[in-house]
């Protein structure tokens, strides 16, 4: 029972982690919108987050090949496709990486709140009946 409880805390730890990473790269990408030559970078979340956990869901623990020996997480990076050419060779879209920036923060509050509902439900169910 608490091995489950566990895995599930880890899965939403480890999503919430790669939010925070993908966060911290559309920022980049929105920082760099005026740098000529600047190529933006975004990973496949579902993708990352299968990797993290093991392929199976729940449980596994982040694995080696999505962590930087730092400790962040580090997915594979892809270059994102610019909706149109530019003549300085910079690809930031700024309207998709706003709307990432938004997407990807309400996604990393759900998680959080997710985590929040979670934490309080198991102390209410390890409270004893007479603490009401």
């Amino acid at each position: 029972m608490i091995s489950r409880l566990t895995q599930s805390l880890d899965f939403h730890a480890q999503a919430l982690s790669l939010r925070a990473e993908r966060q911290r790269i559309i920022a980049g990408n929105i920082a760099n919108a005026d740098t000529p030559g600047y190529h933006a970078r975004d990973f496949n979340f579902a993708d990352a987050l299968r990797n993290a956990t093991g392929q199976a869901g729940l449980g596994g623990g982040i694995a080696s090949d999505v962590m930087s020996p730092g400790g962040r997480p580090s997915p594979t990076l892809r270059y994102a496709l610019p909706s149109q050419t530019s003549m300085d060779g910079n690809s930031v879209d700024m309207d998709r990486e706003r709307a990432s920036f938004v997407d990807n923060s309400v996604q990393y509050e759900s998680t959080v709140r997710f985590i929040n509902g979670s934490v309080r439900t198991m102390l209410d169910a390890m409270k004893s009946h007479t603490q009401g």
